[in-house]
């Protein structure tokens, strides 16, 4: 299992940041309490800034949300840590927003389009002891039927619209959580239910990369 932060300082300092920026679900607090950011970044220069409520770049020109924006995803898709549920990730990444929501679902199905990012995270979800996330290579906007239903999705990048027939992949009562641009450099938090009908939306106030469709053919 993934190891409690080692420098308590730095993560008082993070966890106040946070919840200065909205996130204040205890479930979610605690979760990221006891990730450690630094764990998923590749460049050992970068590592105190891991701590730091910023972007940081990781491989095949992708980026690693800030923290705010990850607690407020997952905030919103209303999780607790009893473990329990499935969960789908669309936009692996780094690994690290997967590694928050295993200690919150009792397993995670996340996607990623690129291979490198994929093999990478395999290894690097081995080596923290982190086993109940299942990860597949393929164009996550079309999700992942085969593992669901799901009691929640949420989408790691922004969309345009959330693509059609995603939300048909919740389990009834289940949720889905996407960032949707609606003008430059703001995104809305917007949630669906299973029928694909918009149950809220609020804004994000921070800019989120966009989800690229397709897999990615060289990476």
């Amino acid at each position: 299992m993934a190891e409690l932060i080692a420098d308590p300082f730095r993560a008082a300092r993070l966890l106040l940041s946070l919840r200065q920026e909205g996130v204040t679900d205890p479930s979610v607090l605690a979760a990221m309490e006891t990730i450690e950011r630094a764990a998923f970044v590749d460049d050992p220069r970068l590592e105190a800034l891991a701590f730091e409520d910023a972007l940081l770049p990781i491989p095949c020109g992708q980026v690693m949300l800030r923290p705010s924006a990850t607690g407020h995803l997952i905030q919103a898709m209303g999780l607790k840590r009893g473990r329990e549920g499935r969960v789908l990730l669309i936009g692996f990444g780094s690994g690290y927003m997967a590694a928050l929501l295993s200690q919150l679902a009792a397993h995670v199905c996340a996607v990623e389009r690129f291979a490198r990012l994929t093999l990478a995270g395999r290894a690097r979800l081995a080596r923290l002891g982190i086993s109940n996330v299942s990860l597949a290579h393929a164009d996550g906007l079309n999700g992942w039927a085969e593992q669901g239903p799901f009691d929640a999705i949420v989408l790691a990048g922004a969309v345009q619209a959330v693509p059609e027939g995603l939300a048909s992949q919740l389990a009834r009562g289940g949720v889905l959580v996407a960032p949707v641009n609606e003008r430059a450099g703001q995104a809305n938090l917007v949630r669906l239910n299973a029928t694909g009908s918009e149950l809220d939306r609020q804004p994000l106030f921070q800019w989120v990369p966009p989800l690229i469709e397709g897999r990615a053919q060289v990476l």
